[in-house]
């Protein structure tokens, strides 16, 4: 039955007022820096991506399609609505290290269930022609979407409140109690942040930053996300109380001072995503 558009309208406002779910970047940030790497492949590896990702249908996702680079950087996010089949992969998305803490590219990682841990060993996977063709699918997208994951400052470094999920936050007009601190750097701080002028695209980077960006290893670039926890997540938060750890009740307001503070490293991380991400693909598949 068609809805008039009326009813239409009501429809839309009661699936708007439901909570987002937690998401990494979100989806425009994941997209921005898979478009980044895609940029920056070398011919042989964009060739051998277009290869296993000829061969997503094969994992049988058909909600949740893997045929692009794009595909892959929220495909990991999409099969979570999938959670008999993937729960196994809920814990790679994150790993969040105590910024009350020396930093420990080690901790919170058991058994290497944590995001760190897990690139190198799907890329592994993704890079093995002897794996089969869905696994390789489905190791790449994780690689994908793990690498923009660990560029999440709160996906690696927090206050034990499971990196800014348990502190209610304010965002403008909306309200403490449907916002978290997790879900603002997510959604509506990245998106503001990569879309103000000049709005970050696929070719921002310069030669000098990419350079500068592909030196160091994993376990560097997972401290520089614990850094910006550190010093501007954290800090930077209007009504939170600066103390390790964190004391109950964790509430906090986002105003425009913080967001001049945080817009930068937003949109510095996803470039750093995309250009990391583009060297280890060139890595894996230079063969």
């Amino acid at each position: 039955m068609t809805l008039r558009p009326l009813s239409a309208l009501f429809a839309a406002m009661a699936l708007a007022a439901l909570p987002a779910p937690a998401l990494a970047w979100g989806e425009y940030a994941h997209r921005l820096s898979a478009r980044i790497a895609s940029v920056e492949l070398t011919p042989r590896a964009r060739a051998e991506v277009r290869r296993i990702l000829a061969k997503g249908a094969a994992i049988d996702t058909p909600a949740c399609p893997l045929a692009t680079m794009e595909d892959a950087s929220v495909w990991p996010d999409c099969v979570r609505s999938l959670p008999d089949r993937f729960n196994f992969s809920f814990p790679w998305h994150y790993q969040n290290i105590d910024v009350c803490q020396p930093f420990d590219a080690a901790a919170k990682c058991p058994d290497g269930n944590c995001v760190t841990a897990q690139i190198p060993r799907q890329l592994a996977i993704a890079a093995d022609r002897h794996a089969s063709p869905a696994d390789r699918a489905q190791a790449l997208a994780f690689v994908v979407h793990f690498v923009g994951d660990m560029h999440m400052p709160l996906h690696i470094g927090e206050k034990n409140d499971k990196g800014g999920n348990d502190v209610r936050a304010a965002y403008g007009a909306k309200a403490p109690d449907r916002m978290n601190l997790h879900r603002i750097w997510d959604s509506e701080l990245a998106e503001r942040a990569l879309t103000e002028p000049p709005a970050i695209t696929a070719l921002s980077p310069t030669a000098a930053q990419r350079r500068t960006w592909t030196k160091g290893e994993i376990s560097d670039w997972a401290r520089e996300s614990w850094d910006l926890s550190r010093t501007v997540v954290y800090p930077e938060l209007k009504d939170y109380p600066d103390t390790c750890p964190a004391k109950s009740p964790l509430r906090a307001q986002i105003d425009a001072r913080y967001i001049a503070a945080a817009t930068p490293a937003v949109r510095e991380q996803i470039e750093r995503a995309g250009v990391r991400l583009a060297m280890l693909l060139n890595r894996a598949f230079a063969r």
